[in-house]
């Protein structure tokens, strides 16, 4: 089986791939300005503050990480910089790969052990 690629499906793909970006583009566009305008200019995790060309820096991360869910009233974003927006993916996705748990959510040990379920009682007696 020849995994190379018939030029003009080279070209097709090409042309997928510059729509999609462009649509991407024009996408983040408009909800980034929004954001921009609803929040203040701080990262929300760190507090560091961006005007001028540093604005570019702050980024518009996507609270429930569906990038098409953006309500007008701005309730799915929060503005990041890059590092903590890099750092939020990163445990996002750290946590769907090692875990079934979401961040947030409560975890049940998978065992029944537990160590300390007797320790009152062996207190109780050891005061008397």
């Amino acid at each position: 089986m020849s995994s190379k690629i018939i030029p003009s499906d080279s070209g097709r793909q090409n042309r997928i791939v510059v729509e999609a970006r462009r649509e991407r583009e024009q996408r983040e566009k408009t909800y980034r300005e929004k954001a921009l305008k609803l929040y203040p200019w701080v990262c929300a995790r760190c507090g560091r503050e961006f005007s001028g060309k540093k604005l570019r820096e702050l980024t518009v991360h996507h609270k429930d990480h569906n990038h098409d869910y953006n309500p007008p009233d701005g309730s799915n974003w929060e503005l990041l910089c890059i590092y903590c927006h890099e750092n939020e993916h990163s445990r996002y996705e750290d946590s769907a790969t090692y875990s079934e748990v979401t961040p947030g959510e409560n975890q049940t040990p998978d065992s029944g052990y537990k160590p300390f379920a007797d320790l009152e009682a062996l207190l109780k007696k050891k005061k008397e």
